[in-house]
């Protein structure tokens, strides 16, 4: 049976490619906070291994024979909510089940037979003192998903774990390892009585804060490699640029993307065809299109409010100065779910290549089905777009309907680029691809629209730079930098058709006679078109 790449539940290194989970974190590091008897987080964003990681933690802790450890999802209490005496019955349940598993005795079932009368504030406490004193070894345990739970019943299951902390570990587990999207400290838990408990007070014996990474470069391409090893089948060298540029490094998107161009694009299911750079576009184009269940929790994520206030900044290419009024802990928050990346001396921006075309295309979803524009209007006979057609039907399109457009945009301080993007992905979807390079500070934002001329790979492709920038300034001072900044795009990406620099004029002092306008510029030995909006 041939190996696959994983894109659903742990890893089973049977079945599919693995990078050893024990050396995706700091085993020593660990292994230390263990025999100190400390009480910790390890964090990731969902679908980064958390669960591979820790099973596989779990696995060696007790081949190595000091303690017993234990695994369990306690997710199973989320649907009850606030209900504290079913979320804590669930919770005791669970870990009896998956302690039965470890122990292979009957231990777990008898003590918690003999605390089910308990209340729903000691229930889950007592279980773990009369375990524990049972036990011939340390009890290390591992809960999962603890951030599912919400409200009344997650502040119970943290107070009672930390009711016990200084019995261990006697009567106590030696070692609790909280796993979930987010730190404990950024729980803000409200309560049925509308109280705001935050995770740090009612889980104050947090010693540490781990964060699960991402693959690194290294690592992706011996994942690859098994692959290539297994069946012969072979990557060109120029994908791994490409896979870390689209991904980062971020688990799911590695292997979803390996898995889409090995197993869902059927005529590559015959190992002897080679890998190369553009079935790598083509599977990444068929991911976001086809909207798989991690894209889909991103898009959800991008409704809530201290998400809009992180990312609407950077799709809006704002000054780095106009962020001092975003809380810190909104960007701790959009961090650890993996929307961003945050690097010291660096402007943030979204995390990879993969989610930076995910967010402008879902944010202008609904308003892409809404256009009435058909791709054939603006394609020549050879297969090329018109571009100049293109955007001279965008003007009037932006003059008739921007006011009323933008203000259905969730993220309107990024109303004008967004209603752009949504305009040309309606055009180009499907028989092309929009790269997109965007950030806080960056004061613009890149598109390159590459359309192959012909089926297959390996033939001609049109390839144009729109630069987009707001009026911030005197016009002709915007007009010079945006023809600088679009000749180095052009530059940077090579072999470009033609460049186009569209400059979006927000004050309301003009009339659109005034704001509307296109004219032709050398620059650098390049004509550079640049509109006015």
């Amino acid at each position: 049976m041939e190996r696959f790449f994983n894109t659903a539940g742990p890893n089973n290194p049977e079945d599919s490619y693995t990078i050893d989970p024990l050396s995706r974190f700091d085993l020593d590091d660990i292994l230390m906070l263990i025999r100190q008897k400390k009480y910790f987080v390890l964090h990731a964003p969902r679908q980064t291994g958390k669960t591979s990681c820790m099973l596989a933690l779990r696995d060696y802790l007790n081949k190595e024979g000091d303690y017993i450890a234990v695994y369990a999802n306690v997710e199973g209490g989320q649907a009850s909510r606030n209900d504290k005496m079913t979320v804590v019955k669930s919770t005791v349940d669970t870990l009896t089940g998956e302690i039965s598993l470890i122990l292979k005795n009957n231990k777990a079932e008898v003590v918690r037979d003999a605390v089910q009368e308990m209340g729903a504030d000691s229930m889950l406490s007592q279980f773990l003192s009369l375990l524990c004193q049972s036990l011939e070894k340390p009890l290390v345990l591992i809960l999962d998903e603890i951030d599912a739970l919400v409200g009344d019943s997650l502040v119970a299951v943290l107070r009672q774990i930390r009711s016990g902390y200084a019995n261990r570990p006697a009567a106590f587990p030696q070692t609790i390892i909280l796993c979930g999207v987010r730190d404990v400290r950024d729980y803000r838990i409200v309560l049925s009585n509308q109280d705001i408990v935050t995770g740090g007070s009612a889980f104050n014996i947090k010693a540490e804060s781990l964060r699960l990474g991402n693959f690194t470069k290294e690592e992706i391409h011996e994942l690859y490699m098994q692959h290539t090893r297994e069946t012969g089948q072979e990557f060109d060298e120029a994908c791994f640029p490409m896979v870390w540029d689209a991904t980062e490094g971020q688990p799911w998107l590695v292997n979803a993307l390996a898995y889409e161009v090995t197993w869902k694009m059927k005529e590559n299911r015959d190992r002897s065809i080679r890998i190369i750079p553009e079935m790598i576009y083509r599977a990444q184009e068929r991911i976001i299109y086809r909207r798989d269940t991690h894209i889909d929790i991103l898009i959800y994520k991008l409704q809530e409010p201290r998400v809009k206030r992180v990312i609407e900044p950077i799709l809006a290419n704002s000054e780095e100065a106009d962020e001092g009024l975003i809380p810190s802990d909104d960007v701790l928050y959009v961090q650890d779910m993996g929307l961003i990346a945050v690097e010291r001396g660096k402007p943030r921006r979204i995390a990879n290549g993969i989610y930076r075309e995910i967010i402008p295309r879902e944010l202008t979803w609904s308003t892409q089905d809404s256009l009435v524009q058909q791709p054939q209007w603006y394609q020549r006979p050879d297969g090329r777009i018109d571009v100049e057609k293109l955007l001279l039907d965008f003007q009037q399109f932006f003059r008739q309907n921007s006011d009323s457009w933008i203000q259905k945009f969730d993220y309107a301080e990024a109303g004008p680029q967004l209603l752009l993007q949504a305009f040309l992905q309606r055009i180009v979807n499907g028989g092309g691809y929009i790269d997109r390079e965007y950030g806080l500070g960056r004061k613009r934002t890149d598109l390159l629209i590459r359309k192959p001329l012909t089926e297959g790979y390996g033939g001609p492709v049109q390839r144009v730079v729109l630069e987009l920038k707001i009026k911030r300034e005197a016009l002709e001072t915007v007009i010079e930098k945006g023809l600088q900044q679009t000749a180095e795009y052009m530059d940077l990406v090579g072999a470009v058709d033609e460049g186009h620099l569209i400059i979006f004029d927000r004050s309301n002092e003009k009339t659109w006679e005034e704001r509307i306008w296109h004219r032709s510029y050398d620059y650098q030995g390049r004509t550079i078109v640049v509109w006015g909006m």
